[in-house]
């Protein structure tokens, strides 16, 4: 690691820091800044007009394109200059006029993003928000502060999630979704006002979910939506049929951590 990187992949307009740490490979456009205690692992790029600033650390091989605000102060009223960060994994690909912001000490400090997941153009993620791994969420699409989003979620284009939700692993928002409370794995939602419409089979299918638990799944979404039981009775009926599913089990780990009451 180096202050600058390699000389010949920083644009001469660049303005890179000399507190920031980069990988000898990282390429950085024209008119781009990178600010002190940003670091940036091998293989990123950097497009041009982008503005990254520190405490932000950001893995191998991303993609960073033009115009994309990283690593900026949180839009919160109580933030207080405190030091705060943003940690981003690897292989990520960020489009165009997307804003991924630090953390609040009034959570942990941190808004922490996986690996290998696609955020659109004109997204937006909040302070102290957790992000999967293979997320995808689609042009306009924006998560208020403390949200967690699990692993291979996709939100289509202009959903909004209000502040602490949980979106569980596999599901599926459709455009123009308005998220108020905590998405169970594997369900899809869309709408006006935003409900639940069954299960994400095709995604599980295309990530190699067995046919047996994608049935489990269906069951237990029934229970959870079609038979009229009270949430707790749900799960303790998912529990039991469970059996050695991992997928189900992690659905009903989910259900027993909600705080918010699940989108019914």
């Amino acid at each position: 690691m180096c202050c600058r990187g390699a000389l010949s992949l920083i644009h001469p307009t660049a303005i890179i820091d000399g507190g920031a740490e980069l990988a000898d490979d990282v390429n950085v456009g024209p008119f781009s800044f990178i600010g002190a205690g940003v670091k940036i692992g091998s293989g990123t790029t950097v497009g041009s007009h982008v503005v990254i600033k520190g405490p932000t650390a950001i893995g191998k091989h991303n993609r960073i394109y033009q115009f994309s605000s990283i690593g900026e102060d949180p839009q919160d009223k109580k933030y207080a200059n405190e030091v705060t960060r943003l940690e981003i994994g690897d292989r990520n690909t960020i489009r165009e006029f997307s804003s991924l912001h630090r953390g609040t000490k009034q959570d942990q400090s941190v808004t922490k993003i996986g690996s290998d997941n696609l955020f659109m153009a004109y997204t937006h993620v909040a302070h102290d928000c957790v992000i999967g791994d293979h997320v995808i969420m689609a042009n306009g699409a924006s998560l208020a502060g403390h949200v967690q989003l699990h692993s291979h979620a996709i939100l289509g284009g202009f959903t909004l999630v209000h502040q602490f939700t949980k979106i569980g692993q596999y599901s599926f928002a459709a455009m123009g979704s308005a998220i108020t409370q905590d998405i169970p794995p594997f369900v899809m939602v869309g709408g006006k006002p935003t409900r639940p419409h069954g299960i994400n089979s095709v995604g599980m299918e295309r990530n190699g979910i067995s046919a047996e638990d994608i049935r489990l799944i269906r069951k237990a979404y029934k229970m959870i939506y079609k038979m009229n039981l009270r949430l707790e009775d749900a799960i303790d009926q998912m529990e039991d049929l469970a059996g050695d599913s991992k997928e189900l089990s992690a659905m009903v780990n989910f259900l027993r951590s909600v705080s918010r009451g699940i989108l019914r």
